[in-house]
């Protein structure tokens, strides 16, 4: 088996594959109407790809699958160059102006187009839907965001993430980048996010650490990601939204530790030695940290929104709160400080429930789509 990659000239790569990158000819025209400046942007990188894959065809080469992530309009001419080629989409999200991540914050009203603008988005998506032979999304509720039309071509398949076997390697202490050294056995509370932004709740957290160390003094809160935007935008008047959330709040910042973004064994060795974990999102993507986090024998409390609830049963396998109340957010975290061993059966189920989230039943699981794919199952 061969992998051959395309991506835009900041794609990282990986190891052994041999990868293709472009950059678009030129920049979005000034003159074009701001709706469909994602619109443009799309087209261009779509062309660039088509040009590499003309190319590649030229060479003789004529892959047996594709398989791409359609958001940015990569894929949108790619049946013009192999139109017989199995073309698979990864569907993540698919945008809606009510009941998802739009709205949901009252902090951050939408702006009065939003709702017209999220329209040409999902245009682009419509095409998408319509060109590929399969579509991937990784939970039921993002599957759900599309189109009823389509579900019956999307495949429920999470990509999955790495567990260790036949379980996680005990961790005694963590050196983070300060230089602070966190133990085993002290009560260590963890939040982690790529980015510390709202959409994933980071300003929740915050506002419940002062209830935490209220409560829970000895707490050691280990905050993990940085300081860019991954979703969403910068606060205004601020570099990022750590700096915002602190001159906010009044908190013992001796142990609040900000540890950045980490190296991924450390971040899992991190979560290793968490008591407890917040996860808290907007309707959004589910993040692969709420699994490792699962799978790392923490106790999650988890905001109670789609899709955390697809994963957290509320006192089975997790806790679930409501994404604004950070005194409840406290409350939960510190009754796990306080009675470790109520917990037990919890952390139990919660690994258990990680377990089904193992990147090589993922892999698996795509092996499957590109089998019945190649041998016309699964075609239009």
């Amino acid at each position: 088996m061969s992998v051959t990659a395309i991506g835009r000239d900041t794609a990282p790569g990986v190891p052994g594959i041999k990868l293709f990158r472009y950059r678009p000819v030129r920049k979005r025209s000034g003159g074009v109407h701001p709706y469909l400046h994602k619109y443009e942007e799309s087209i261009l990188d779509g062309q660039q790809v088509l040009r590499v894959l003309a190319k590649l065809k030229q060479e003789g080469y004529y892959p047996d699958v594709i398989l791409a992530h359609p958001g940015w309009g990569d894929t949108l001419f790619v049946k013009d160059v192999y139109p017989d080629i199995p073309l698979i989409h990864f569907c993540e999200y698919y945008y809606h102006s009510t009941g998802t991540d739009m709205g949901f914050d009252p902090e951050f009203p939408c702006a009065v187009d939003a709702s017209s603008r999220l329209r040409l988005l999902n245009s682009m998506h419509l095409l998408n839907l319509e060109q590929c032979d399969v579509g991937i999304s990784p939970t039921h509720w993002q599957r759900s965001l599309f189109p009823p039309i389509y579900h019956s071509k999307i495949h429920v398949i999470h990509e999955g993430i790495p567990l260790q076997s036949p379980g996680p390697v005990p961790v005694a202490s963590v050196t983070l980048p300060s230089g602070h050294v966190i133990k085993a056995g002290q009560s260590i509370v963890t939040y982690v996010a790529r980015n510390l932004e709202p959409y994933r709740g980071f300003h929740s957290f915050m506002r419940s650490i002062p209830y935490i160390q209220a409560q829970c003094p000895d707490a050691q809160i280990v905050i993990v990601g940085g300081d860019g935007v991954s979703y969403g935008r910068m606060p205004i008047g601020y570099d990022n939204w750590r700096s915002k959330m602190v001159a906010e709040l009044k908190v013992d910042l001796s142990k609040v530790h900000f540890a950045g973004k980490l190296p991924y064994a450390t971040y899992r060795a991190v979560l290793r030695v968490s008591d407890v974990h917040v996860y808290l999102t907007y309707p959004f993507v589910l993040s692969w940290s709420l699994l490792e986090a699962m799978a790392s024998g923490c106790v999650v409390v988890g905001s109670d929104t789609a899709p955390v609830k697809e994963v957290i049963v509320d006192g089975v396998n997790g806790l679930l709160v409501g994404f604004f109340d950070g005194e409840a957010i406290a409350g939960k975290v510190c009754n796990v400080l306080r009675f470790p061993d109520d917990f037990s059966l919890i952390k139990k189920s919660s690994k258990l429930t990680a377990s089904r989230f193992d990147v090589k039943d993922g892999v698996k699981g795509y092996f499957e789509i590109f089998d019945r794919v190649m041998s016309g199952c699964c075609s239009r």
